[in-house]
């Protein structure tokens, strides 16, 4: 049982990420006490299906005791090297190889972060340096899609759309820059997706237009929105984004901190149109939670510039302290392994058609709007007039008080603000669980017909 000390603790010294600070120490901690598969039980006894890998993260699922062992075995040898100075160490160095051999195109160098945002961090100085050095001193500006999510850090706040993100934070800065999101449901040219796709090459046309092609420097998108209530584009979006940025003189950076390592079924969305971009920023499902380490992974063609900007000697002046730490390089190796050798990315592709079609079986119910999915991640969009799309009041709270009744229910899921329910279950997950998943949702979306405000 959670003592009472530890609930008073949490609210008088833990600041939680993105949370209502006020909110939380009236409600109190969520405390989770253990896991294993895709199971979570909280510190009163009662165990929960997640359906949400954690934070869209533990992709091999929790518990799998190769992963601890490696872990363990890497403490003991090497606990921490830095990478400064030309030293390293053997686990970081065939992370980073396995890596550069799995990306596509020529993403063929990589530097280790902490996580999602201090590689979409890393990226941004990069591209800087780059221009820099071609003498491009005003190529700086970045575009970025409207409810896209690029970490919360002072750089990728500013390039992450959504609004919390920016309130009372003086955000965003005069270099970023956002067009429409493609959104199918909720498109403004409507739900074809050539006509989408066509409008968004055009926004970003007119948007390098405006800022200024000297002043242009990158267009960062995810291959599904995530944080931005999971927004799958058509098909052949970013192929044509890719295209456009190539022809308008800009550097075209994909974020698959979310998406990579089997979510949307291949390793990295982006292969679903055979996507080469000049940058590339991963996370999460990289270690699959266990520790953290995130990477911005870059191609031959800007790594070889920005080399060459160093090429009297000096230092590249760009470093963290805990980047390729041994033991998260050791424990992503592993992952790795359980991704190829373990059979994960064949079951999260098997099972995530089978999770797209049962996910889908909620289209008729009365309040779900729209049911959208790509492999293990997919969202139901909960409306109060599915005729019209009409979004139920603020006030009703919908998502939260879904979230709760899930909870009761024994199933976690992500509540978006815009009344969207999100899941992005571990890819070990089996289809009998499938089952127990959407056994447990129905009964949870069918609280919400009791609801008298929606």
């Amino acid at each position: 049982m959670l003592s009472n000390s530890l609930i008073e603790d949490d609210r008088a010294h833990l600041i939680h990420p993105v949370t209502s600070l006020r909110a939380h120490e009236q409600r109190g901690v969520i405390m989770l006490q253990s896991a294993k598969g895709c199971f979570i039980t909280d510190a009163y006894g009662q165990t929960l299906l997640d359906g949400f890998a954690s934070l869209w993260c533990v992709n091999a699922g929790y518990g799998q005791e190769s992963i601890v062992e490696v872990a363990m075995e890497q403490m003991r040898r090497l606990p921490y090297a830095t990478g400064y100075f030309h030293f390293g160490s053997e686990p970081a160095i065939r992370l980073a190889t396995k890596l550069a051999e799995v990306t596509p195109g020529d993403l063929n160098h990589v530097f280790f972060t902490l996580g999602g945002s201090d590689a979409v961090d890393t990226v941004v100085r990069m591209v800087r340096y780059y221009n820099n050095v071609r003498g491009l001193k005003r190529k700086k500006h970045f575009i970025s899609l409207e409810r896209g999510y690029h970490g919360s850090s002072s750089n990728g706040a500013g390039l992450t759309a959504l609004p919390i993100f920016h309130d009372k934070f003086d955000l965003p800065r005069s270099w970023q820059h956002y067009i429409p999101s493609p959104y199918p449901y909720r498109n403004v040219v409507g739900e074809d997706p050539a006509t989408i796709t066509a409008a968004s090459v055009q926004a970003l046309k007119d948007k390098v237009r405006e800022i200024g092609q000297e002043n242009a420097a990158a267009f960062i998108c995810e291959p599904v929105q995530g944080s931005g209530s999971v927004i799958v584009p058509p098909t052949g979006y970013l192929t044509a984004m890719q295209a456009a940025c190539r022809e308008l003189g800009i550097l075209f950076v994909i974020d698959e901190v979310i998406t990579g390592f089997g979510r949307t079924g291949p390793m990295f969305a982006c292969e679903h149109e055979g996507i080469e971009p000049d940058f590339m920023t991963v996370a999460k499902g990289l270690t699959s939670g266990y520790v953290p380490m995130g990477a911005a992974i870059v191609s031959d063609r800007i790594y070889e510039v920005i080399a060459n900007g160093t090429a009297d000697g000096s230092a590249f002046g760009h470093g963290l302290t805990y980047s390729g730490h041994p033991v998260s390089a050791a424990v992503g190796l592993e992952v790795m392994r359980l991704y190829q050798e373990g059979g994960l990315l064949e079951n999260g592709r098997r099972v995530g058609d089978y999770f797209g079609r049962r996910l889908r079986e909620f289209r008729d119910h009365p309040l779900v709007g729209d049911v959208r999915s790509v492999g293990l991640l997919g969202a139901i969009e909960l409306v109060a007039d599915k005729e019209t799309k009409r979004k139920p009041s603020r006030d009703a709270r919908i998502g939260p008080r879904l979230f709760d009744a899930g909870y009761k229910n024994g199933l976690i899921f992500r509540a978006f603000g815009d009344d969207t329910i999100g899941f992005a279950p571990p890819l070990c997950i089996t289809e009998s669980e499938v089952d127990l998943l959407i056994e447990r949702l129905d009964k949870t979306l069918d609280l919400a017909l009791d609801f008298k405000d929606v």
